[in-house]
């Protein structure tokens, strides 16, 4: 037998180890924050290969297609060139590669198009407008609304009833009309041979599920299955991987339930807690030795954690035992707020800190904005993650149109984009030339026959001109990116006030095609895994120190050496709207978990007493209910900015109500004065408020003030 190459049990810790060498069946590894899941699912890979498994045998699915290419790159850097044949990418990029290569067994066309989210909003418009809904109805949701109540029933596999009633009850008079916009919408995508990104998945499973000899033939393709961030997984995902492993039960799964927070995205946080019961054999190994933070930073999130209704139960560790421990402050306002990041900014500078070492983090984007004022007028340059992505811009969209109208004539959602586009060309004009083109391969000849009927000055020509250009044989995809773009320029300048800066973008996305041959497979990357920042890390702009301002959600996953948690206060976090919902509580606890553990070395939390409301103007709140249920002395340091006063709070521990009854009077900070109609338990409170809603509040969570009238 070949002495091995690579001697795991010294180059992992003990749980480590025996996650990477677990043999075969089905395998969960609740990684904690920070402990070396990525290294785990590297090392599995090159153990696997080195027993002599085929590396063509083994799907490593992982969230960004990046991620898998790293993580194999890795696998192979440390045993050999063997591990580059390890086949690895999302579960959309899977499903966008098993369709084409199955699309008999459903019935679909072998050149469907993909669209993204703005383009399925495109497309419902049209539909509404056609069905004359929203002329009948006032109050009909609107176009992203729409799209996201069927997005979220499809990835939670819930009716369109069900998922009304749980999170859209004020649309659910409209349930007979968005059911047959389901089916019309659905319908078009037919017709039109494309899929949205939640069709993929939803096909990939039916083609699983109703065609056991293609399940059978890619179990036997992929014999052991991995798959990263697995609590991010939705319940179409989890089906996928239950149908994949069905015929050999090897599949490892590594996530951490703490860290489930994208519900929001159709995430499922039972799938990981659930993992065992669909595989009964499972075998269980926590990751709790963590390699990035301090033990005072770790005891911290371990005591946010600690409190969560359902969870593996680990405690995270380190053998970095000193460290400072975290410091929370409580400002008078979000403006004292702002002073004291900028202020402490500075101060870690001066330690030596750069600023792309240290991040603002925040729930939601607009929470920063006080902040990004006082940086600017300092001249602290910083990059805000979490907003509008690249992709999304108009301007790439305006290029990518053309691109998809010539490879498919048939999109009419691109042809409708880009006819906009041209002068003298308006709504009517638009349809009118969709019309004339019709459903065929032909239309790209037709647009010329249409435009001979035009004054030679019209901007048609330019565009049939271009087309022309796109079909010269042998042109690389950055050359018909090139062509796009220089016909596009003027239109751009035109079109955008703001056009340097987003012509440095255009160039980034011609730098992007550059690793391209074919213009198909550029296309489906840029709808499957879009680049999610506007200054790329190779980009010119990057070199520059600058602080990062980001939300939660897009932080996870990464690390700083200073994290400041700004706006630590209720209704914030948790967000107003999660009050009344135990599993949306539960989340927003897992957000700050997430916060937390992101820090390497500092951590700061900030709750001011007032913050800035646009419905009621400044009023007071209480600390974070996850920071004031946690003694400052044993998990961080108190630091008041300003004596409290009124409202304001005396400290971060939370003062204990007397039990409330049927018929007493109560004022929420947020649902504002109501009075209390059941008490089904001693942890639930049922109040009906002022605006005439009744709701069900968590005791542990709402903070409720006993008042002398509702009136």
């Amino acid at each position: 037998m070949t002495a091995r190459q690579i001697d795991y049990e010294s180059e992992l810790n003990s749980a480590q180890y025996q996650a990477v060498t677990a043999g075969d069946g089905p395998i969960l590894v609740v990684a904690g924050a920070g402990s070396g899941k990525t290294r785990t699912l590297v090392y599995r890979v090159a153990w696997l290969v080195e027993q002599g498994i085929a590396p063509g045998s083994i799907l490593l699915l992982t969230f960004t297609r990046r991620a898998a290419g790293e993580m194999i790159a890795r696998a192979a850097s440390m045993l050999d060139h063997r591990c580059q044949e390890v086949v690895g990418g999302t579960f959309h990029w899977l499903a966008n590669r098993v369709l084409h290569r199955y699309h008999k067994y459903l019935s679909l066309e072998p050149d469907f198009g993909i669209i993204d989210r703005s383009d399925s909003e495109q497309v419902i418009n049209v539909l509404v407008g056609n069905l004359g809904f929203r002329d009948q109805h006032r109050r009909f949701p609107k176009k992203r609304t729409i799209v996201e109540i069927f997005s979220k029933a499809v990835n939670r596999a819930e009716t369109l009833e069900q998922m009304l009633s749980r999170e859209y009850g004020q649309f659910l008079q409209y349930q007979g009309q968005l059911s047959k916009l389901w089916e019309q919408y659905t319908t078009y995508k037919r017709q039109h041979h494309m899929m949205d990104f939640d069709d993929l998945l939803v096909y990939l499973n039916q083609l699983l599920r109703e065609h056991r000899d293609v399940s059978l033939e890619l179990s036997s393709q992929y014999n052991y299955v991995l798959v990263d961030e697995y609590q991010d997984t939705n319940l179409v995902q989890a089906e996928i991987v239950q149908a994949l492993a069905s015929f050999h039960q090897n599949v490892m799964v590594v996530g951490d339930d703490s860290q489930s927070i994208y519900s929001f995205r159709g995430a499922h946080f039972r799938n990981i807690l659930d993992f065992p019961k669909l595989f009964p054999e499972t075998k269980l190994f926590k990751l709790e030795e963590n390699y990035r933070s301090p033990q005072p930073i770790l005891d911290l999130a371990n005591g946010i954690i600690e409190l969560a209704r359902e969870k593996y139960t680990k405690c995270l560790y380190t053998r970095k035992t000193e460290g400072p421990r975290p410091l929370l402050v409580r400002p008078a306002d979000e403006g004292g707020q702002s002073e004291f990041v900028c202020q402490k900014v500075k101060e870690l500078q001066l330690q030596g800190i750069p600023l792309r070492e240290m991040a603002v983090l925040f729930r939601a984007s607009y929470y920063s904005f006080d902040l990004e004022v006082a940086l600017t007028r300092l001249g602290i340059p910083f990059v805000k993650y979490g907003g509008f992505k690249f992709i999304e811009s108009a301007h790439v969209k305006d290029v990518l149109a053309h691109l998809r109208a010539w490879k498919n004539p048939r999109d009419r959602i691109s042809w409708n984009r880009l006819l906009l586009l041209v002068s003298q060309v308006g709504n009517k004009r638009s349809q009118e030339i969709l019309n004339y083109l019709g459903q065929n391969k032909q239309s790209l000849r037709r647009l010329a026959s249409y435009a001979k009927k035009l004054p030679t000055k019209h901007g048609l020509h330019r565009l049939v001109d271009l087309f022309e250009e796109l079909a010269r044989p042998g042109l690389s995809v950055s050359q018909q990116v090139r062509a796009v773009r220089s016909y596009y320029e003027p239109i751009l300048m035109t079109k955008f006030d703001d056009y340097p800066k987003r012509l440095r973008e255009l160039d980034y996305l011609q730098d992007w095609t550059l690793k391209y041959d074919r213009l198909t497979e550029f296309l489906a990357d840029v709808a499957l895994e879009p680049p999610s920042n506007n200054v790329p890390q190779d980009h010119p702009d990057s070199a520059r120190d600058h602080l990062v301002l980001s939300t939660i959600h897009s932080a996870k996953g990464l690390e700083w050496r200073a994290v400041f948690l700004i706006s630590a206060v209720e209704g914030r976090m948790p967000s107003s709207q999660a009050y009344a919902d135990d599993e949306a509580l539960e989340e927003e606890r897992r957000l700050v978990y997430v916060a937390v553990t992101r820090a390497k070395e500092f951590l700061y939390l900030c709750g001011p007493h007032r913050v800035f409301d646009r419905g009621t103007g400044f009023r007071s709140v209480p600390l974070s209910l996850f920071l004031k249920h946690l003694p400052p002395g044993r998990y961080f340091h108190y630091e008041e900015k300003v004596a409290a006063t009124g409202g304001a709070d005396s400290g971060p521990e939370l003062q204990e109500e007397a039990s409330l009854s049927p018929g007493d009077a109560v004022r929420h900070p947020f649902f504002g004065r109501g009075k209390v109609v059941a008490v089904p338990d001693s942890l639930k409170v049922q109040i009906q408020f002022e605006d005439g809603r009744t709701r069900l509040l968590h005791l542990d969570y709402a903070p409720l003030e006993r008042v002398g009238s509702i009136y």
